[in-house]
């Protein structure tokens, strides 16, 4: 909201002696924070001119010049000589004003900041230009389009030598304010005025109270309307001035003052429009009464309906959309822009004036869905004062009657009633129990009773009552808000909590933080990514139809329409972060993410809605809980290029798909877990080289190869690899959780183990039912492979390293040779292993 200083000052009694740049910081301080504060930046002598005589003057470039001789007043002219009168000489390129006129001069020494430079004489076209005839572009004005038209001042408006920076407003100050959407009062002059008025604690001036009604609303001159949806348009206000002398142009002052708000003058019957509309911040739509056939409705549009609007642009309208119609179809899109048909023009003499009251959620759909943001949308989308109808268009009446000679016909058609806003009721003390400042209940009740709230104190309850104008007070804490608005939020104490004792990391979240240090220690790089996806993820992967994983928890609001849902697994965002890199010239690129994925429970479980004056129950807090997806934590890897870097050392190694398997043994070590690998078919893996982790009889996770189709689709090199496992599952086997483990403080034995077996026999099969083949064997390790002349073919060797310790005594020969003999049976019988020899 732009607010000019001057124009302010009308509205609200600020101290004489007080600068803008106090009045921003006491704004701002009061929750409407200042954006910049805006002047011309203009110095110098900039004067009103006459001129004296315009001669033109034809170019060899085809150009023609005005070679002028303009009276610049007593102090800045030239002296008169005998063949020219007192004045100075300059030359203009423009073509848009005439000898007599009165023009806006920029003497040598002026400094107009839309030019980036210093006003000189100069010598060009043959003549030396003692200053500029300046245009609104120039002097950074809003002009009606025409960039090469110079200002043409009204006709005794001013006389020359005056100074133009005052005459045209130039030295204005405008308080370029951001206004939350929750404060849609302060999207007027009244609003800030009022705010001010609080803040200073000086007296307003509501511009707001003048006589609505003196006439009765069935006389004459009230037009007809009908309503045919009060929930679209609960209040509708119309009246009719007529005679209206199109001649008359918009006063000096008023046109000043919506430029200087950042709009367009255009002519009176609008600018007075828009210049109500910024003084009291509700929106108002003038129709040109000959252009109407009929009376005016007010319904929903039919589908596909279509209205151009001021714009020029033919809409099709939906049947959430409403619209203001005549006989002919509609005129006007509700609370947003007027129509084409019906438009105000400079040569309009009567003016239908409409007031109406719309449906907040109902005008943000309209414009969003209409992509049209326009100046009475921005209003009517956040909440105007539903009372204001019939006093805005009597104050647009009253202005088109005194500046344009019109005259208010009798009669005032108002339908409906504005809507009442539902009380609320607060402790008396909770504005000092939320703020930390020490506020009895007589401040707070000033404080409210400031902003315009009805207050009613009873046994230690605050019962308010919102104004019309502030639809945002909904809960007490909007309400305990307002009060610190008024006592000040520097106010509010800077004190720390004392943090509570005996509390830290909890175990969970230490062996989150060591699995970080395992993955980092593994040479990979942690990335945070968003955690949405879509189908065309799903596509990608090459997820079948029937996956679960394609099963999303969907968002109402998603910030982009491909990733509508959460993601149910870490690889999505981590090949998106690796297609990035990869498409920034690394080659060699490895990285981790550790993030929740997002489970969508069985059925439909609608989440309850709880308020925020009040801590919810336990039972309330169980029932939001319930309602929410599974989102486990999940640890996910990806590497491309080389595993070890090619170096002076030697050449280096690709990636393979044993790597990412590695790792994820290597997690599991450092968590004292212990993971059953299997090989694996699912997507997006190779099917050839793909493992399982299955923990206690359920696959928690997968590692491998990415397939090569998946690696197709996302644009990647070869060899890709990837994994991605339950963390949460892994941290709850973890003894550091659980029941931990008892230990043996007896030696261990060790014992090496050759066997052969099948080809196609995994090694991690065999190796699994080595380790359970006894209690006494602590571990089996495979540290070779063999396939070669001493090997029947098809077959190959495996070497395990059996380490073998009891938890009450030394092994005996006996008990070693017992566990060995019996690893080799059960190899055996399970995998048809025999013992090389």
């Amino acid at each position: 909201m732009r607010a000019p200083v001057t124009w302010l000052r009308q509205y609200v009694d600020l101290p004489a002696d007080l600068s803008t740049v106090d009045l921003a910081a006491r704004l701002t301080a009061f929750d409407l924070k200042l954006e910049e504060i805006a002047s011309s930046g203009i110095s110098g002598p900039l004067t009103v001119g006459r001129v004296l005589s315009l001669v033109k003057e034809p170019q060899k470039n085809g150009k023609t010049i005005n070679w002028c001789r303009v009276d610049v007043g007593p102090d800045h002219n030239e002296p008169a000589t005998d063949d020219l009168p007192a004045g100075r000489g300059i030359v203009c390129g423009a073509h848009n004003f005439v000898e007599g006129d009165l023009v806006v001069v920029s003497l040598p020494g002026t400094v107009l900041p839309a030019l980036g430079f210093e006003i000189t004489a100069r010598k060009t076209y043959g003549h030396v230009s003692d200053g500029m005839i300046c245009s609104a572009a120039e002097l950074g004005l809003p002009g009606d389009g025409d960039s090469d038209g110079i200002i043409v001042l009204e006709p005794g408006s001013a006389e020359p030598g005056d100074d133009a920076i005052e005459l045209l407003g130039l030295g204005e100050e405008v308080l370029d304010l951001e206004v939350n959407p929750d404060r849609a009062y302060a999207l007027s002059m009244r609003g800030v005025a009022r705010d001010a008025a609080i803040a200073f604690g000086v007296p307003f001036h509501d511009p707001a109270d003048v006589e609505a009604v003196t006439v009765a609303t069935d006389g004459p001159g009230a037009y007809p309307v009908e309503v045919q949806d009060l929930t679209a348009c609960p209040v509708f206000a119309a009246l009719t001035v007529t005679g209206i002398d199109p001649s008359r142009p918009t006063p000096a002052w008023l046109a000043q003052r919506i430029e200087l708000a950042g709009m367009r003058s255009i002519s009176l019957a609008v600018d007075v429009t828009n210049y109500v509309m910024l003084e009291l911040g509700f929106p108002i739509h003038g129709y040109d009464r000959s252009l109407l056939k009929g009376p005016l409705v007010v319904r929903r549009a039919t589908a596909g309906e279509k209205l151009t609007t001021l714009d020029g642009t033919t809409r099709t309208l939906s049947e959430a959309d409403a619209v203001v119609t005549d006989d002919r179809g509609p005129v006007g899109l509700g609370g947003v822009m007027g129509g084409e048909e019906v438009e105000m023009t400079p040569t309009t003499t009567d003016v239908v004036i409409e007031a109406a009251v719309w449906s907040a959620p109902m005008i943000a759909r309209t414009a969003r869905t209409q992509k049209l943001s326009s100046e009475a949308a921005k209003r009517n989308e956040r909440g105007v004062d539903p009372t204001l109808p019939a006093r805005a268009a009597r104050r647009v009446a009253d202005l088109l009657v005194e500046h344009g000679g019109g005259t208010l016909e009798e009669g005032l058609t108002l339908i409906g009633e504005a809507p009442v806003l539902p009380d609320v009721t607060l402790a008396a003390d909770l504005p000092a129990r939320v703020t930390g400042v020490d506020i009895d209940t007589v401040a707070a009740v000033e404080a409210l009773e400031a902003n315009g709230c009805e207050v009613a104190v009873d046994h230690g309850w605050l019962t308010v009552t919102p104004p019309p104008w502030r639809p945002d007070l909904t809960d007490p804490y909007d309400v305990v808000e307002d009060v610190l608005r008024v006592v000040g939020y520097d106010q509010v104490p800077s004190i720390l909590p004392a943090a509570p004792a005996g509390r830290g990391l909890t175990t969970a979240q230490k062996l989150r933080r060591r699995a970080g240090h395992v993955l980092a220690g593994e040479g990979l790089v942690e990335v945070k990514t968003f955690p949405f996806a879509g189908e065309a993820d799903w596509d990608k992967l090459g997820l079948p139809a029937d996956d679960v994983r394609r099963r999303q928890v969907l968002l109402e609001n998603p910030l982009s329409a491909e990733d509508p849902g959460m993601t149910t697994t870490v690889l999505t965002g981590l090949l998106r972060s690796l297609v990035l890199n990869i498409g920034r010239g690394h080659s060699d690129v490895h990285i981790t993410e550790t993030g929740r994925v997002f489970l969508p429970q069985d059925g439909d479980v609608e989440a309850p809605i709880y308020g925020v004056d009040r801590r919810p129950t336990e039972d309330e807090l169980a029932a939001f809980a319930a309602a929410l997806p599974a989102q486990p934590y999940h640890v996910g890897l990806v590497m491309s290029g080389e595993r070890v870097r090619s170096s002076w050392a030697g050449k280096g190694r690709q990636v393979q798909w044993a790597d990412a398997i590695a790792i994820v043994r290597h997690l599991a070590e450092a968590l004292h877990v212990k993971v059953e690998v299997l090989q694996a078919e699912l997507a997006p893996w190779h099917p050839g080289r793909c493992a399982a982790f299955v923990l206690d009889g359920v696959v928690i996770g997968h590692a491998g190869e990415l397939h090569p189709r998946v690696l197709k689709a996302y644009g990647l090199p070869p060899r890709v690899v990837a994994a991605e496992v339950d963390l949460d599952a892994l941290i709850e086997a973890s003894p550091e959780i659980g029941p931990r483990p008892q230990f043996s403080t007896f030696p261990v034995a060790k014992e090496d183990l050759a066997l052969v077996v099948e080809s196609s026999v995994p090694a991690g099969d065999v190796q699994a039912t080595l380790a359970g083949a006894s209690p006494l064997i602590e571990s089996a390790r495979l540290f070779d492979v063999y396939v070669g002349e001493q090997v029947a073919e098809g077959h190959k060797s495996l070497a395990f390293a059996l380490r073998l310790r009891g938890p009450d005594r030394t092994l005996t020969e006996e008990d070693i040779r017992s566990a060995r003999d019996a690893a080799v049976t059960a190899a055996s019988e399970r995998h048809g292993a025999t013992l090389r020899a």
